[in-house]
């Protein structure tokens, strides 16, 4: 994939993150896409992620912003750093309770990216941090 399209396929996911289109997200990847999120773990496949989609949507609204989106040599692997800000509508086990609270962090997402879509998202975002600013209610 041309490092044009890999940073367009990017800039798409992220747009349908925006939207809350999952529907757009899940175009994106492939169907055995690696997934490893540091408060769910990895979890192998599509239909996988389309559940982790939905339970984020269940406890959260959230939206990218401030987004750069590094793309590597060739298109094969890039990657995107933003400001993740959004609201805890729901409590979510292992959290504090929910009431509304509003979280603003820094994160980040590497991706592979493999005939056109991408194989592995690895999502970093500071956890105690996070959890930190939802406790305080």
């Amino acid at each position: 994939m041309s490092e044009t399209s890999a940073r367009a396929l990017i800039e798409r996911y992220f747009r349908a993150f925006n939207a809350g289109d999952h529907d757009g997200m899940l175009a994106c990847v492939a169907d055995d896409l690696t997934h490893d999120a540091e408060e769910q773990g990895r979890e192998i496949g599509k239909d996988k992620f389309r559940w982790y989609l939905g339970m984020r949507a269940r406890h959260f609204r959230e939206q990218a912003s401030d987004l750069v989106v590094m793309i590597a040599p060739g298109g094969g692997r890039a990657a995107a750093e933003f400001t993740l800000r959004g609201s805890y509508v729901s409590t979510r086990q292992g959290f504090p309770d929910a009431n509304g609270q509003s979280y603003s962090l820094l994160a980040g997402v590497f991706f592979e990216i493999d005939d056109g879509l991408m194989s592995r998202i690895t999502e970093y975002r500071d956890l105690a941090a996070w959890k930190a600013q939802l406790s305080r209610a």
